[in-house]
């Protein structure tokens, strides 16, 4: 995909993180969610690509909207989209950090259609690329990634949602000596941040929703690290619905390249509320300034882009890229 392209992805997401951050910290998650929604896929829509939205706000019958096959884009460079206009709708609702906007595209048939359940996850960052395996124990996988760090397992930070279901794994981390960074929600930013050097993030693990694996696999792939993901049904029904999806083997581990195909790999987020990896979106007067990272796996190329929209006018993109 061209870098045209991916400036226009950007786009798609600084419209919609600037359309969410108006309702950060109000309470109201649906109003932010909805009008992120609204301009994402309007947005989409002028785009000149032949997409189709592979992971998205769900089924036809439950989302009107950025549903799971709808067709969006002018016509063009055919590919598979997966977005999350908001991802951590309860972040932004109250005013809480990491809140993004994001949307992963690829080649045609490159995206898993996750089914919409849980995934046990593990992810890292180059250097540990290889070394690890998310049915080792835990304890092997912390010494894993510090010895590919070349330090001390007490110096690592894993970060974990912060779930009654993860009560094992967080005792199991914190016999190793390792540091825990705990988040309340959204942990496709986190997954991400295990990848770049400087967060001072350096493995994820635990159980999310499978869909924001696929998002957060597409940009460590481009990053050069490593995620892996176990399906987690929580009932029969999200059993049954794995099944007719061709994902019934609940011992099945999703290596990177089951989640992402293809080499050409798009993956765009931008900051809601301000984050770890993104700053959040900085309103003044009749502008608002957005935090973005374009990641591009055809050009190993990272950049963080700073962009200044004038609302009442066109938008003027002043870009820092790093």
């Amino acid at each position: 995909m061209s870098y045209r392209l991916s400036l226009e992805f950007a786009r798609v997401t600084e419209n919609a993180a600037i359309a969410a951050a108006r309702w950060m910290g109000k309470g109201k998650r649906d109003e932010a969610d909805k009008s992120a929604v609204d301009i994402m896929r309007q947005m989409l829509g002028e785009l000149d690509i032949d997409g189709q939205i592979v992971i998205g706000e769900g089924e036809r019958d439950k989302a009107p909207m950025l549903y799971i096959g709808e067709k969006v884009g002018n016509g063009g460079v055919a590919v598979d989209i997966a977005v999350d206009p908001v991802e951590g709708t309860n972040l932004v609702a109250n005013g809480l950090p990491n809140g993004i906007s994001v949307l992963a595209v690829a080649e045609r048939g490159s995206l898993l259609h996750a089914p919409d359940t849980y995934m046990r996850k593990l992810a890292v960052g180059p250097k540990a690329k290889g070394n690890v395996h998310i049915d080792a124990p835990v304890r092997d996988n912390l010494k894993a990634v510090a010895e590919s760090l070349d330090r001390a397992v007490t110096d690592l930070t894993v970060i974990i949602l912060d779930r009654p279901r993860h009560k094992d794994l967080i005792e199991e981390v914190r016999q190793t000596g390792a540091r825990i960074q705990l988040i309340s929600d959204g942990d496709t930013d986190a997954a991400i941040a295990t990848a770049i050097a400087g967060t001072g993030i350096h493995c994820l693990m635990g159980i999310g929703g499978a869909p924001e694996g696929v998002l957060a696999a597409a940009a460590i792939k481009c990053l050069g690290g490593e995620f892996q993901g176990k399906l987690v049904p929580r009932n029969e029904q999200e059993e049954e619905r794995c099944r007719r999806m061709g994902h019934g083997d609940r011992n099945k581990v999703y290596a990177i390249e089951d989640l992402v195909k293809g080499e050409d790999v798009v993956f765009v987020a931008t900051g809601i509320t301000p984050g770890d990896l993104l700053k959040g979106v900085r309103f003044f007067g009749d502008g608002a300034r957005t935090h973005t990272i374009i990641v591009d796996s055809k050009t190993s190329t990272i950049r963080f882009i700073e962009s200044i929209y004038r609302l009442t006018k066109r938008p003027l993109f002043v870009r820092r890229d790093g």
